[in-house]
């Protein structure tokens, strides 16, 4: 939204240190409708550095800013970053040698009753340095205005085919006491996997497939008025594996455009038309959901429960990607049923070496379904689109042909005829040594036995005594 000027160094020549500031020549503080409740710590500093044949950096270099200038257009707030004597801040920025810029936010600022948009003052700072020249900058700190609103969330597009075009019709709403003097501006971006496809003469679009679009328009928007574009703009998934997406737009009444929006369009232009208030436009953005064809089918990794009675046997279960689409953000989860005569005794899980018992939910109630959340830090997919966990069984007892179920689920899976999946036991008997049966007349035994030789003990002591 910013015009940036490069204020230029004192160099002498490539030999020595050079340092320069690159600035917004006008910055936006608050749009004049906030008044007193605005408040803004974006306003940056960056200081570059281009080292000398020698690579040496910049030492020793502060930054002194000086915004007496802003006095009835806002107010500063608290700063921990540098050291405030009234309005005027010093910032320690150290050794530097860098060609990308170190940057402090050295003021908030704070809204003022009563100012009007394109109020404004200036902002001067001054850069030293041990063994480079000073350098000086200025930036005309403005009031904007007004704030222009959007609908918010509006009604989403589903089942948009790849390469099918959606539309989406950009509204507003200045519900300020301020006129959008110097007309509108409109930005819309979509999502990854998305590209807008109208070219409008005053849009401006970043990049040859753009994902974002800059449209001005000369229009005054009238306090308490509101308006639409004249046509829509369409959009496109051009990615194929592309799951959903969202379009986001946002007015502004201070139409300076970005740098990176470069390609002008070249149809007719777009223009506003005017329609009935809306004061329950209280958003900063319009958006629109956006579902596609595309399906992430999920099938169950599944496995048999296998071992003797009173055996605890591992089996891995979970869920295996067939995509073609992989979800990013909700990506589903697996619930399993154990089969009847096992108890599930735990799911262990290894975190950033932290042992975890339990990765998946236990069951409320008997005979209920583990649930396993794959939105969880637990779950990480492996290199084949599989992800599994170790369930660990205890065979309670044998019960032919008893089978549990596992279910994989995703909001993107279109394909419910593979979700569910069997997870059989088989069970074998148990050993002798484990029978109760057995076991107890063993013991029995033991016991007889011990008792005998201890009398036996006791009886050769009498004799021999």
């Amino acid at each position: 939204m910013f015009a940036t000027a490069v204020t230029p160094a004192a160099a002498d020549g490539t030999d020595r240190v050079v340092m320069r500031f690159e600035t917004e020549k006008t910055f936006v503080m608050y749009n004049a409708d906030e008044g007193a409740e605005a408040s803004n710590n974006g306003f940056h500093v960056p200081v570059f550095v281009e080292p000398d044949k020698d690579g040496t950096p910049a030492r020793n270099v502060r930054v002194v800013v000086d915004a007496s200038g802003l006095k009835g257009v806002a107010r500063l707030g608290d700063n921990r970053m540098c050291k405030a004597e009234g309005p005027v801040y010093t910032c320690e920025y150290g050794d530097l040698q860098n060609g990308d810029g170190e940057s402090y936010d050295p003021l908030v600022l704070l809204g003022v009753d009563g100012v009007e948009p394109g109020d404004s003052g200036t902002v001067t700072y001054t850069a030293t340095a041990d063994n480079a020249p000073m350098i000086t900058g200025t930036t005309r700190m403005a009031v904007g205005g007004p704030t222009l609103s959007a609908p918010g969330k509006e009604e989403g597009v589903s089942g948009l085919a790849p390469g099918k075009p959606a539309q989406v019709t950009p509204r507003l709403a200045n519900n300020t006491r301020f006129p959008a003097a110097h007309g509108v501006a409109l930005q819309v971006n979509v999502s990854e996997g998305l590209t807008l496809t109208t070219r409008y003469s005053n849009c401006f679009y970043a990049g040859p497939s753009p994902t974002s679009a800059w449209c001005t328009f000369r229009a005054v928007a009238a306090p308490g008025a509101a308006y639409r574009t004249s046509a829509p703009l369409a959009y496109t998934v051009t990615a194929p594996k592309t799951l959903s997406g969202e379009v986001t737009y946002t007015w502004s009444s201070a139409p300076h455009r970005p740098a990176q929006h470069a390609t002008r369009g070249t149809g007719a232009p777009l223009t506003l038309v005017r329609t009935a208030a809306h004061r329950d436009f209280d958003d900063s953005h319009g958006r629109v959901g956006v579902t596609t064809t595309v399906q992430a089918d999920y099938e169950p990794v599944t496995g048999t429960v296998r071992g003797r009675v009173g055996d605890t046997v591992s089996v891995k279960l979970g869920v295996r990607r067939l995509g073609p689409g992989s979800p990013s953000g909700d990506v589903g989860g697996f619930e399993v049923v154990p089969p009847e005569g096992t108890t599930v005794t735990s799911i262990p899980f290894t975190f950033e070496d932290t042992d975890g018992k339990w990765a998946c939910d236990r069951p409320g109630k008997p005979g209920g379904a583990f649930v396993c959340d794959l939105n969880s830090d637990v779950f990480w997919p492996g290199s084949d689109g599989t992800t599994t966990v170790e369930f660990r069984f205890h065979v309670d007892r044998r019960v032919p042909g008893a089978k549990g179920t596992i279910r994989v689920h995703n909001p993107f899976d279109r394909t419910p005829g593979n979700d569910i999946a069997a997870i059989p036991l088989e069970a074998s008997p148990a050993p002798p040594y484990r029978k109760p049966a057995v076991l107890v007349p063993t013991a029995l035994s033991a016991v007889a036995v011990l008792a005998g030789i201890v009398l036996y003990c006791r009886r050769r002591r009498r004799t021999t005594a």
